[in-house]
C-alpha cells in the first residue's frame, strides 16, 4: 500500500505535487509562447519610421535622418542592443539566423502561423541592407558613434548623439562585414523565394555583388571602421567568405560558390579549425554544418573528399557540445548551461543550440548518426542538447529565472536597455537628455517602466549566478545576435514537442502584419463583394547601375481568374519612387487605373504594367472594381 494509505489528505497532497510538476513542465516547455514573445524584441529594436502594425507601443519613430549628412538614406534597420548604434556585423548575423530559421524551420513556423512574422523581421533588416549597398563596391557598415552613444542614456526618440555613418569601399575594405551581409541576403533570398520571388531576386543580386566585393578587396572591417573596434572587433574574415560562399551556393545552386568553399577550405581554415563556439564573430561551425548538408544528401560529387573534412569539423563542434569529444569539450555551468565567456554568455548558448537543432535535422534526414571520439550518438541527442539550453533560458536553472524577458513568473526587470528603462515618449512627452537619463533612470532601483518582451539578456555567470541590475551590462544587456537564434530554436522545439501547458498570459494579442506586406508570387486578392479573384504576378526583367544607384525594371501582370469580366479596376500603389507605364493616375494619391482602351478585363484575361525604381518593389493592392 502507498505511504498515503488511502488518506484523503495524502491523496490531495499527491495530486497537488503532480499538478505542480505539470505546471513546472508547462513553464519550461511552452516554446510556442516563447517564440511569440521573441518576435516582439525585434520590434522593440526597430530604427526608422515604424509601421501601423507595430505591436510594441512604447516605441516611436527614430533615426529618420540617418545617413543624410553623408548623402545617403540609411533609415531603418535595427539598433544593436541596449544602445542606439546600428552595427552592421551583428545585425547581418542576426538576419542570417532569422533567415536560416525561415528556410529550415519553414514547416514549424508555418504550422504556428509565424512565418509571416518571421519574414517581417527579416525584411526590416534586408530593406536596410539594400539601402546600405548603393554601389557594387560600397557598403555602409555602421550608423552612430559607439563612444558618444554609450556616454548618454536617452530614448531612441530623443537621440542627441552623433549619427555619423561609416562606409566600406575598395579603398577601405571589410571582407568580414561585407561577407556576412552577403550571407544574410543570400539566406534571406531563400526565405522569400516561395512568397515574393521578385524581392528574393533583388536580395540575391545584392548578395552576389557583396561577395565579389568582399573577396576582391580583402581586409578587416574594423581597420576601415575603427569606431567599431571597442564593441565588435573582428577576429578575421576567412570564415565570413566561406560562410557567404556556402549560402550563395545554396541560394543559387551555382557550382562556382561550392568550388570556392572547397578550393579555399584549407587556406581559409574551413577544414582546419575545430570549434567550440558559433557566434557573430566566428562562423566556422556554421559553415561546416551547412556544407555537411550537401554531403549528407549525397550531392558531394567531385567535392566529396573535402566535404568529408568539413563534416569532420562539424562533428567536432557537435561532439564537444555533447561532451563526447575525447576530452576536448565545451565548458558548462553547474546547472548545465554552455559557458564560453563572461560577457553576454547566453548568445553563445542560443547560437549553439540552434545550430545543433539544424544539424540534428540534417543527420536525421540522411538516416545518419553523429560519430564522436567517445562513441556514436543518434541525431536526437543533438536536439536534446538544444532543448536543455532552451529550458535553461526559460527558467529551468538554479535561480528559477527566465532569461527571456516577459516569459514566466520571474524574469529580469532591470534590463540594460535605454528604451525599456525610461518611460515611453507617449507617457513622458518631454525629452530626456543625455545626463538626465543617467541620473533619473539608469541608476534607479525600480523595475523598468517598459517590459522589453522577448529580449534574451546576457545571462548568468559560470556559477549560474545572475544579478538583476541595470548597471551590470555584462549580464543584463540583450543583443540582436543573441536573441535571433531563438526564433529557429523555439520554432523547432514547438513543432517537435508541442507548446505544452497554457503558458503565460500574453502582453499583446498577436495580429499579423498586413497581408499586402508579403504577397506571395502569385498573389491573390479576393474582394468580399463578388468573390472574383484578381492575381498579381511580379517579376524583375532587368537591372542596371546609373548615377551610383541600382535600378530595377519591375513587370506586374494583372490576371482576372474569375468566370466573369471585371471593370473599373482601381489599384493602390505605394512606395513607388520611379516612372510607371501602362496605368493612368486617377488624381487621387497613390491610385491608378487601367487605360481607357482597357477598361474591362474579360474572364481569364491578363494585362501588364511596368515601373522602374531603385530598391524594393512597390506595394500593389486592389482598391475597387465592379
Amino acid at each position: 500500500m502507498s505511504k498515503f494509505g488511502g488518506s484523503l489528505f495524502g491523496l490531495s497532497l499527491l495530486l497537488t505535487v503532480l499538478l505542480g510538476a505539470a505546471t513546472a513542465a508547462a513553464e519550461y516547455y511552452n516554446y510556442g509562447n516563447a517564440l511569440d514573445k521573441t518576435f516582439l524584441f525585434f520590434e522593440a529594436q526597430r530604427s526608422g519610421k515604424l509601421p501601423a502594425a507595430q505591436r510594441v507601443k512604447w516605441r516611436s519613430h527614430s533615426g529618420l535622418a540617418d545617413g543624410l549628412a553623408q548623402g545617403v538614406s540609411l533609415e531603418g534597420g535595427y539598433y544593436d542592443a541596449g544602445d542606439h548604434v546600428k552595427f552592421g556585423l551583428p545585425m547581418a548575423f542576426a538576419v542570417t539566423m532569422l533567415s536560416w530559421a525561415a528556410v529550415d524551420n519553414q514547416k514549424e513556423l508555418s504550422g504556428s502561423n509565424q512565418m509571416q512574422q518571421t519574414l517581417w523581421s527579416i525584411r526590416w533588416g534586408t530593406d536596410y541592407f539594400i539601402k546600405a549597398h548603393p554601389q557594387p563596391n560600397v557598403l555602409w557598415g555602421q550608423v552612430g558613434d559607439g563612444k558618444s552613444d554609450h556616454y548618454c542614456w536617452e530614448r531612441a526618440e530623443d537621440m542627441t548623439t552623433s549619427r555619423t555613418a561609416y562606409k566600406l569601399d575598395q579603398y577601405h575594405p571589410g571582407s568580414d562585414l561585407a561577407g556576412e551581409t552577403a550571407a544574410a541576403l543570400a539566406a534571406a533570398s531563400l526565405a522569400f523565394k516561395p512568397y515574393n520571388s521578385s524581392y528574393s531576386a533583388i536580395l540575391l543580386t545584392h548578395a552576389k555583388e557583396l561577395f565579389s566585393f568582399a573577396d576582391k578587396y580583402r581586409g578587416l572591417y574594423t581597420d576601415s571602421i575603427p569606431n567599431a573596434k571597442a564593441f565588435y572587433m573582428s577576429s578575421g574574415y576567412s570564415d565570413e567568405l566561406l560562410w557567404a560562399a556556402a549560402w550563395l551556393h545554396r541560394a543559387t545552386g551555382d557550382e562556382y560558390y561550392l568550388k570556392y568553399a572547397v578550393n579555399n577550405a584549407g587556406y581559409m581554415g574551413g577544414t582546419g579549425w575545430g570549434m567550440k563556439e558559433f557566434s557573430w564573430d566566428n562562423k566556422y561551425a556554421g559553415v561546416q554544418v551547412l556544407l555537411s548538408k550537401i554531403l549528407l544528401e549525397g550531392k558531394g560529387g567531385a567535392y566529396t573528399s573535402t566535404l568529408k573534412h568539413y563534416q569532420m569539423k562539424a562533428d567536432y563542434f557537435a561532439c564537444a557540445c555533447l561532451k563526447k569529444n575525447g576530452g576536448y569539450n565545451i565548458q558548462t555551468t553547474p546547472g548545465g548551461l554552455m559557458y564560453v565567456r563572461e560577457w553576454n554568455n547566453l548568445q553563445y548558448a542560443s547560437a549553439a543550440a540552434f545550430l545543433l537543432a539544424i544539424y540534428s535535422d540534417y543527420l536525421s534526414a540522411a538516416n545518419a548518426k553523429l560519430n564522436c571520439p567517445d562513441g556514436s550518438v543518434p541525431p536526437q541527442a543533438l536536439l536534446d542538447f538544444s532543448r536543455s539550453q532552451a529550458d535553461y533560458i526559460l527558467g529551468k536553472n538554479r535561480q528559477g529565472m527566465s532569461y527571456l524577458v516577459g516569459y514566466g513568473p520571474k524574469y529580469p526587470i532591470r534590463v540594460h536597455h535605454r528604451g525599456a528603462s525610461i518611460p515611453s515618449i507617449f507617457v513622458q512627452r518631454s525629452s530626456v537628455n543625455c545626463v538626465q537619463g543617467f541620473d533619473s533612470w539608469y541608476r534607479r532601483a525600480q523595475a523598468d517602466p517598459n517590459v522589453i518582451y522577448g529580449a534574451l539578456v546576457g545571462g548568468p555567470d559560470q556559477n549560474d549566478y545572475y544579478s538583476d541590475d541595470r548597471t551590470n551590462y555584462e549580464q543584463s544587456e540583450p543583443t540582436l545576435s543573441g536573441t535571433a537564434p531563438l526564433i529557429g530554436l523555439f520554432a523547432k522545439l514547438s513543432g517537435k514537442l508541442g507548446s505544452y501547458g497554457g503558458g503565460y498570459s500574453k502582453p499583446y494579442q498577436t495580429p499579423k502584419p498586413p497581408a499586402s506586406a508579403y504577397k506571395a508570387t502569385p498573389t491573390t486578392y479576393t474582394p468580399k463583394q463578388s468573390g472574383a479573384p484578381i492575381e498579381f504576378l511580379h517579376s524583375i526583367t532587368a537591372n542596371w547601375m546609373a548615377w551610383n544607384t541600382r535600378y530595377y525594371r519591375h513587370k506586374v501582370i494583372i490576371k482576372n481568374n474569375s468566370q466573369k469580366p471585371i471593370s473599373g479596376l482601381k489599384l493602390k500603389i505605394e512606395e513607388l519612387t520611379g516612372p510607371i507605364w501602362g496605368l493612368n493616375p486617377t488624381g487621387q494619391k497613390n491610385t491608378y487605373q487601367l487605360p481607357q482602351w482597357q477598361k474591362t478585363l474579360k474572364a481569364g484575361q491578363a494585362y501588364d504594367f511596368v515601373y522602374v525604381q531603385g530598391g524594393p518593389q512597390a506595394k500593389v493592392s486592389v482598391l475597387s472594381y465592379y
